[in-house]
């Protein structure tokens, strides 16, 4: 599921780092737990607030030095309308990698819409040309490049194309992309298509803890570009640099012992921002004038949802039986990443081993090894936070039902700010 070859070596997590995340949510426990209940268990909550001022906070650190920068959401890291909905209020794009993604940003009226991904049909193909005045393709092949000329041909449809660049040439990244090598030859042929609109590049690398990857291939790129054809430089409207910035509270990993907990740390978004834009400015935008584009994902939605579920049967002294399963996440996450399970009803910031696990019928339906609280007890209200990322998205219509959405807002109280849940949003399988 994750790629583990991270560029730096994990160190243990201090207990003074981690009484620093948690405090925050036990500080504010009462409105999680008048949510469930309102509305029962267990709840995705959605925190707007949070979302909004991470997406507000990326697009400053590079907006400070580049003049020209958009930032398109990539929609597969929260797939929830309402996360994507108040993002384009912000100015975001969005940038969908499917057809089904590509229908939710139009029915949001999304009007900048990058459509990336390998694989795409033709039946995806034809809906961005039906919509060719909202929507940028970034074609991963030659073959892909071919049979939009085609359909653009056929349909008198003229719609802006982007090439994706692999930058990861070994094992599995193989799948993403047109070899930087294949550059000339993507450009002969655009001269050929009247049609399509080759008017940029993007490439991408996932799991960024620091900037290196990154800053690397725009260097590598750089040094292609100034071999193109003038040309082709004056036609570059934009280069992407994708996303895949790892959050600030970096990656956590399970240990071989239950209360030790190992830590990725990652950079801060401004320590990307002067790195990458320093690249950008001494690879590209010598060479070419043109738009920057990014997209975060993970970095602008992870610590805005969190989870909330409820212990329903106790089983042993050290083991309980929750109300919701992983079929929530989508994956067994929590057997290798970790994440605090905090105990709402009997808090404590003492960490104890407990074994909280879901109600599935399967042995992988773990949510921790030890909890946040004095003990659990049935009726008990766990919270694991921040699961705004790759959580929402890969759920799975598994065993048990989904649960529904709820979003806090904040209004004010004797002049103090204070958040409550609002109505819920419908089930996941009506949006």
């Amino acid at each position: 599921m994750k790629n583990t070859a991270f560029s730096r070596s994990p160190q243990l997590m201090s207990e003074t780092f981690l009484d620093g995340f948690i405090e925050p949510y036990f500080k504010n426990r009462h409105i999680y737990m008048d949510a469930v209940r309102m509305h029962g268990s267990p709840l995705y909550i959605l925190e707007p607030d949070i979302l909004v001022n991470r997406a507000i906070q990326f697009r400053k650190a590079f907006s400070r030095s580049l003049t020209w920068v958009k930032c398109f959401f990539a929609v597969k890291s929260n797939n929830l309308p309402l996360v994507s909905r108040l993002l384009i209020k912000q100015g975001y794009g969005l940038d969908v990698s499917s057809g089904v993604e590509l229908n939710i940003a139009l029915s949001l009226g999304a009007d900048d819409i990058i459509f990336s991904g390998p694989g795409k049909t033709v039946d995806e193909l034809e809906l961005a040309l039906a919509n060719a005045s909202t929507v940028t393709v970034l074609l991963d092949s030659i073959g892909e490049l071919e049979r939009l000329a085609a359909l653009a041909r056929k349909n008198r449809i003229k719609i802006r194309a982007g090439i994706r660049l692999n930058n990861n040439p070994d094992g599995l990244w193989r799948k993403f992309g047109i070899p930087l090598d294949a550059l000339d030859m993507c450009y002969e042929m655009s001269k050929k298509e009247k049609y399509l609109d080759f008017c940029g590049l993007q490439f991408h690398s996932s799991w960024n803890l620091n900037a290196l990857k990154q800053a690397d291939f725009i260097q590598i790129l750089g040094s292609k570009l100034k071999r193109m054809p003038k040309a082709y430089l004056e036609s570059l409207k934009f280069i992407d640099i994708g996303g895949g910035y790892w959050p600030p509270q970096g990656e956590w990993l399970i240990s071989d012992q239950p209360l030790e907990h190992l830590h990725l740390p990652a950079d801060s978004i401004n320590h990307f921002a002067e790195a990458l834009v320093g690249s950008i400015r001494e690879h590209i935008l010598n060479l070419t004038d043109c738009d920057i584009y990014l997209e975060p994902g993970r970095w602008i939605c992870n610590d805005a949802m969190h989870i909330l579920i409820t212990a329903i049967d106790r089983k042993e002294e050290d083991l309980v039986i929750a109300d919701g399963g992983t079929n929530m996440v989508g994956w067994e996450r929590f057997e290798s990443d970790y994440f605090p399970v905090l105990n709402l009803s009997n808090p404590s910031n003492t960490e104890t081993p407990f074994m909280i696990l879901g109600s599935l019928c399967t042995p992988h339906d773990v949510w921790g090894y030890t909890c946040f609280g004095k003990d659990i007890q049935e009726g008990d209200i766990l919270m694991i936070p921040t699961q705004g990322a790759y959580t929402y998205s890969l759920r799975q219509h598994f065993i048990k039902p989904l649960p529904s959405v709820v979003p806090l807002r904040r209004v004010m109280v004797d002049e103090q700010p204070y958040e409550y849940s609002v109505a819920m949003m419908p089930q996941p399988e009506d949006e």
